[in-house]
């Protein structure tokens, strides 16, 4: 499977290697999340926020998402892991669907690991994006 194009803006990009730092110094578990949105932003277009494409998740976008397996659609609201809350459907980007889900782009799928294997999601729409809403710093 090639790597799929993702974007984030600069100030999302900044933020997000703050908190990575921050979590491997802390030496918290699950060091594998880590490395995933390591990856993930070693290999992003890095854009101003005013060149974002408006269907990209980015850090505060609110995303509808659809099983492929199952056809089950959920809306999350994509956030950093201090405001996660599953009740309130804001997914931290450390767990695994948040990562996958960052820089992604509506109309696209995204896979991440389960432990029984990978789950795919589509990316009917992006609801909410504060780029394209003009709130850059949410």
């Amino acid at each position: 499977m090639n790597p799929r194009d993702i974007y984030i803006t600069e100030f999302d990009w900044n933020r997000l290697r703050d908190v990575l730092q921050a979590r491997i110094k802390a030496k918290v578990r699950d060091r594998d999340h880590l490395e995933s949105l390591q990856n993930e932003l070693d290999r992003a277009h890095v854009v101003d926020a005013s060149a974002i494409p408006h269907d990209v998740v980015t850090m505060s976008s609110q995303v509808r998402i659809e099983e492929v397996d199952t056809g089950m659609e959920n809306v999350f609201t994509l956030v950093f892991p201090s405001d996660a809350s599953i009740p309130e459907k804001k997914l931290s980007i450390l767990a695994p669907i948040g990562t996958a889900l960052l820089g992604s782009r509506a109309g696209g799928t995204v896979d991440w690991p389960v432990p029984a294997g990978m789950r795919t999601v589509r990316i009917p729409e992006v609801l909410y994006q504060p780029e394209a809403a003009g709130d850059y710093h949410l």
